[in-house]
């Protein structure tokens, strides 16, 4: 089958790598001639050209995208001759982050409080309607901790919209959490449906530094609590493909912090960590395969980003149950080179490789 992917990005180029022990043959949509993945497949750069973008989708059997920051115009446009999972819908929700909250509201799931925000005026009624600290974020696109703002003191408010820009922003109650979590499930075209295990995330200015699967200390009923909000948003929306939960462990219980309808960072340790890794589970989901078994294979695993720079490499190689994920990518400051992935059979053998690898970690 030939599979297109929106996006040349890191996903797409390891759902490429997932994809070829399959048979498939991958096709990308890129904005510019620089990719990650387009090695890996024909690739389309189309320049907001609607007969480039026609050209892409005839010449794909089924579409996907790697993030949810992409043109839903385009998603729209090649929904009319093509399938594509997820679905607009899944992409409409969750580009949006009012509408996001608005869902989880409608469903009774968890979340902070939240308020919309066009202007300096409607920030300043929200903080006295939510209180202080609050974070104030983008309405739509921010990862990896940009377009957020966190607000300690109104003496901040002018500095907090500014960095905005004026774009529509939110305002979000501050989570007062235990630790950070997310769990990932997928759906297949059939309905059917499966559940990775909990993972604790170690966050850094915004962005993903570290991720222990499973998370330790996860009662039988923390798991299928998370499991039962997965299971409303993905009948809500039909989803098929991968679906992500990012997670406060609060006091008061679990907590949706945001939701990502695509293979997810949290998830990298699948690859060498569970039975079969998400990025394998989405690529079957999406051509109506059977899904493969999320169970994790050792019993302590964990994942490393390399942020910034490269670092050394050759220890990861040298190490047996270290192993070394590189996007292709050039340094820079606060960028996503590649991943380390740690499986091991003990928590004393797993912080050992954590420690020996300190030089990622901030």
């Amino acid at each position: 089958m030939k599979i297109g992917v929106l996006g040349v990005g890191q996903l797409g180029r390891m759902l490429a790598l997932s994809a070829s022990p399959l048979g498939h043959q991958m096709r990308f949509l890129a904005l510019s001639n620089e990719g990650y993945s387009s090695v890996l497949g024909k690739t389309f750069t189309h320049n907001n050209n609607p007969e480039v973008i026609k050209k892409f989708a005839d010449d794909s059997d089924v579409v996907t995208y790697e993030s949810e920051n992409i043109d839903i115009k385009i998603v729209n446009q090649i929904s009319k001759t093509s399938k594509v999972y997820p679905s607009d819908k899944s992409l409409h929700l969750t580009q949006h982050r009012a509408r996001e909250k608005d869902l989880l509201k409608k469903l009774n799931i968890p979340c902070a409080s939240y308020e919309l925000v066009n202007s300096i005026s409607d920030l300043k009624s929200a903080i006295d309607n939510i209180g202080l600290p609050a974070i104030l974020k983008t309405a739509t696109e921010g990862y990896d901790g940009k377009g957020q703002f966190v607000i300690k003191s109104k003496s901040q408010i002018n500095e907090a919209w500014k960095k905005m820009s004026g774009a529509e922003s939110i305002l979000e109650g501050f989570i007062k959490f235990n630790r950070e979590l997310s769990i990932i499930a997928v759906r297949g075209i059939n309905g059917d449906l499966k559940y990775y295990p909990l993972v604790e995330n170690s966050h850094h200015e915004g962005i993903l530094r570290l991720t222990i699967a499973p998370a330790q200390k996860i009662s039988k009923s923390l798991q299928k609590k998370a499991e039962s909000y997965m299971n409303s948003l993905i009948a809500e929306i039909n989803h098929v493909g991968v679906l992500t939960l990012e997670l406060f462990e609060s006091e008061d219980g679990l907590i949706v912090n945001e939701i990502a309808p695509r293979v997810h960072n949290s998830g990298h340790w699948t690859i060498e960590g569970a039975e079969t890794s998400q990025f394998e589970n989405h690529i079957r989901a999406i051509t109506n395969s059977p899904l493969g078994e999320t169970a994790i294979k050792n019993k302590y695993n964990a994942m490393i980003n390399i942020i910034g720079v490269h670092g050394p490499t050759n220890k990861v190689l040298k190490t047996n149950n270290e192993y070394l994920h590189l996007y292709d990518k050039e340094e820079r400051k606060n960028r996503k080179l590649g991943h380390i992935t740690i499986t091991s059979n003990s928590q004393e053998e797993l912080q050992k490789s954590i420690d020996n690898l300190k030089e990622y970690l901030p």
